[in-house]
């Protein structure tokens, strides 16, 4: 089982990224799945969610900027992140059966 996260970098407030996490050793589709984040010298968030019949949770902070998808093609699950703000500077992670991924890190910053 092993999930890896990419797709985080330096963007600017009001910008938009794409996080990828890809798993091998297992079928992504067959297990709810979520996001979380962890700001520097915060605690964990929980982020989003996707189960196996594709119904998609949000957290209501988050809700309206950030949107998650699966391709079962490719064993992958995205989440959009959209109108950044310093805030959302943290570590993303992908999270799947107890099972982390080492995350990707996303700066906010002009």
């Amino acid at each position: 089982v092993h999930l890896v996260e990419s797709g985080g970098g330096l963007v600017q407030p009001g910008g938009s990224l794409r996080l990828s996490c890809a798993a091998s050793g297992f079928t992504l589709s067959s297990s709810p799945m979520s996001w979380a984040r962890q700001p520097p010298g915060k605690g964990l968030e929980w982020l989003s969610g996707i189960g196996p019949d594709g119904k998609t949770y949000y957290a209501d902070f988050m809700k309206g900027r950030i949107t998650i998808s699966r391709d079962n093609a490719k064993n992958t699950a995205y989440l959009q992140l959209n109108t950044l703000k310093y805030e959302d500077s943290a570590r993303y992670f992908c999270v799947m059966e107890g099972n982390w991924g080492q995350g990707t890190q996303v700066t906010v910053s002009s």
